[in-house]
């Protein structure tokens, strides 16, 4: 059995990291489990989209906000592990929870829950072989909007990310063609119209039905009308696809800790974060309840409700609530080094 830490956050994107700096700041040893390669969650499939759901913060580009994160969630030195599937939670009596991977068992005293809507990954291309041309002008996300500077982009969806894609690149590419399999978008009405003021080319009713390439590189894709199924050839330099996301939780479905749930998805929770499960908290877009504030910045008030639970119950006699930050001892060293970079 490995050491037994005082909290388990199951999700490294903004809750689970905000969770794990809060619980950190009750002085409570803290590690991290993540799905993915890197820390940051949602966050990083849309680096170049500006975020402006977080209190007090200007709105800055996602690519900005996920570094600020991330640091701040790791101030009292989490255990961090990526790459790691959570497949179940076991509780072995009173504050003793097993967080069970698909490679080992973690254990600690309380869980709190972050996994967002679960383990996301994009929907890919249904055409055979399209994943070798992932390496060079098959695009799932935006990672940089110079990326497609002077360059011919297709962009198939339809949806509130493609259309904001297809805005947001235009004025760099050379020109964007938008793919849409319905006689609509299903974006905002006021950002599929902006389209028509940047000259973004709109096909509705079509759907790409092959990809002409030389080596690992597309170089043309053959539509189809979804009616009439008459095809014609687009030239392009990058296509990107947004068919929307696989979202899974299966851990939750499967896990020995039976938790209420809600739509058979969320978790069915209360205003402070509590779940029915002594011990186990939810937090961020996991956690439902009928007062739940569906913005990052809600989020990080789940994440304080439940550190402190998770505090009380370790040590049932400690304070309710975390100390204010510009009265918490724990930071004066800190503010001293930030002092040194801010003046």
């Amino acid at each position: 059995m490995n050491n037994i830490l005082d909290v388990t956050v199951i999700g490294g994107g903004p809750a689970g990291l905000y969770s794990a700096f809060y619980a950190g700041l009750r002085g409570m040893k803290v590690r991290i489990i993540e799905y993915h390669d890197k820390l940051g969650g949602k966050v990083n499939l849309y680096p170049e989209k500006f975020i402006w759901d977080i209190g007090g913060i200007a709105p800055k580009p996602a690519a900005m906000i996920a570094p600020e994160m991330i640091m701040q969630g790791l101030t009292f030195n989490p255990e961090v592990n990526l790459n790691e599937k959570v497949v179940n939670i076991i509780k072995h009596g009173h504050q003793h929870f097993e967080v069970v991977t698909e490679k080992t068992s973690f254990y600690s005293r309380a869980v709190i829950i972050a996994v967002g809507s679960g383990i996301i990954s994009p929907m890919k291309l249904a055409i055979e072989g399209c994943e070798r041309y992932e390496v060079n002008n098959l695009h799932y996300v935006v990672p940089s909007l110079k990326r497609f500077e002077h360059k011919r982009v297709l962009i198939s969806g339809g949806g509130n990310a493609a259309v904001d894609w297809a805005y947001e690149i235009a004025p760099f590419a050379k020109s964007v063609h938008i793919l849409c399999r319905k006689d609509d978008f299903k974006g905002h009405e006021e950002m599929v119209r902006k389209l028509d003021d940047r000259g973004v080319n709109k096909v509705m009713s079509h759907s790409i039905s092959s990809l002409q390439a030389t080596d690992d590189h597309i170089e043309s894709v053959i539509i189809e009308h979804c009616r009439t199924r008459e095809k014609s050839e687009l030239f392009i330099d990058d296509v990107i696809i947004n068919h929307g996301f696989h979202m899974e939780c299966d851990m939750l479905d499967n896990c020995d800790v039976k938790l209420e749930r809600k739509d058979n998805f969320y978790i069915k929770g209360n205003a402070d974060s509590s779940t029915n499960v002594e011990g186990v908290y939810a937090v961020g877009d996991i956690l439902s309840h009928d007062s739940k504030v569906q913005l990052i910045a809600g989020c990080f008030h789940d994440a304080a409700n439940a550190a402190n639970l998770a505090k009380t119950y370790i040590n049932p006699e400690a304070q309710e609530a975390g100390t204010v930050s510009s009265h918490n001892e724990v930071f004066n060293e800190k503010n001293e080094e930030l002092m040194q970079m801010f003046t």
